[in-house]
């Protein structure tokens, strides 16, 4: 699995980060965690709000996420 976090580098974007990499180690989860933060790159998934969340390609939530939203998406993306 891997996951994405996009943004441009605000303390949002940041936050999520964080967030997802402690949710992860908190489930065990074993996936490639990457922050992309071109935005080029970013543009490619059509996102119009950052921070944004992608796994495997897909985009699963936009904005503000919250870490049980964060393990409420890794559980249903396993």
């Amino acid at each position: 699995m891997e996951i994405k976090v996009l943004g441009t580098g605000c303390s949002n974007c940041k936050a999520l980060y964080a967030n997802v990499e402690k949710v992860m180690k908190d489930m065990d989860i074993n996936a490639v965690l990457v922050k992309e933060e071109d935005l080029q790159k970013i543009m490619e998934y059509n996102v119009m709000s950052l921070p944004a969340l992608v796994i495997d390609g897909k985009v699963v939530a936009k904005g503000r996420i919250t870490e049980s939203e964060i393990r409420n998406i890794l559980t249903t993306n396993k």
